[in-house]
């Protein structure tokens, strides 16, 4: 379990590029909001400060 919680945590601080096509420049920033949303849900329950470049 910790292991696929470091390699997702990972991933998302070095690969931004999650969804980036779809949501970026205006595209569906719903769809944005809500990954943002469920990425702090997430880092609040393994106590991971979630940083400050998680939109677009």
């Amino acid at each position: 379990m910790i292991a696929f919680k470091t390699t997702a945590l990972w991933f998302w601080m070095n690969n931004r590029a999650i969804n980036g096509a779809l949501e970026c420049n205006g595209r569906n920033p719903d769809q944005m909001n809500a990954r943002v949303r469920y990425y702090r849900q997430y880092c609040q329950q393994l106590g991971v400060d979630p940083g400050s470049n998680l939109t677009c």
